[in-house]
């Protein structure tokens, strides 16, 4: 049987060189790469069979990572390993092509069992998550924010009028005050605070 091909994504050096001392004598290991961006290039170029990808990453978090990488006709078995014991962000990590959802604090031998399972075609998710989400975890197609709405987002999270947002953009302020309201129907929000919030905790913002 052919091991297992695998990729790492996680900024925190020293968990990753610990995930690549537990797994190396398990899996054939492709590398580590410690951003979004750097994550679609290497998976781009190395197609492994499964990679371990953490939420919050610079330059791109593990969602849009995924995204991208979904979006260019990526076959990987993803599995997000993250420390977020959060069923809103376990949701969302299905949504965007997840296969696994496990917390960092998790046994190495469960993490060598997920990996597995996924390459299997399985799905998987932690004991450990304490509230599942009331939705089916599947991996279904949801409506994601537009990279000028993303902008729009920016600028509001950092206290900016809608004026000044639209003057920013050279956009209209009815133009800024559209996507805005975009943006809070499809992620369900009622206030700018919540629309804020939920960004953040989505890892659409930094």
């Amino acid at each position: 049987m052919n091991r297992i091909r695998l990729l790492l994504a996680d900024d925190h050096v020293m968990f990753a060189q610990g995930l690549e001392s537990l797994l190396q004598d398990e899996f054939t290991l492709l590398g580590r790469v410690e951003n979004g961006q750097e994550l679609i290039d290497a998976t781009l170029s190395l197609k492994p069979d499964v990679i371990l990808v953490d939420i919050s990453m610079p330059v791109l978090n593990g969602f849009d990572a995924v995204r991208e990488i979904k979006a260019h006709g990526g076959e990987p078995k993803i599995i997000f390993l993250t420390m977020h014991n959060d069923p809103t962000l376990l949701a969302e990590a299905f949504r965007c092509g997840a296969s696994g959802y496990i917390l960092k604090q998790a046994a190495g031998e469960e993490l060598v069992d997920a990996i597995r399972k996924v390459a299997e075609g399985n799905n998987y998710v932690s004991p450990l998550i304490t509230n599942l989400p009331a939705e089916p975890l599947v991996q279904t197609q949801k409506t994601t924010i537009t990279p000028r709405q993303r902008e729009v987002l920016e600028l509001i999270s950092r206290g900016l009028t809608m004026k000044e947002i639209a003057s920013q953009l050279n956009i209209s302020t009815r133009t800024a005050e559209s996507h805005k309201y975009e943006m809070m129907q499809t992620l369900g929000v009622e206030t700018t605070a919540e629309l804020i919030r939920y960004s953040l905790r989505l890892g659409l913002i930094s």
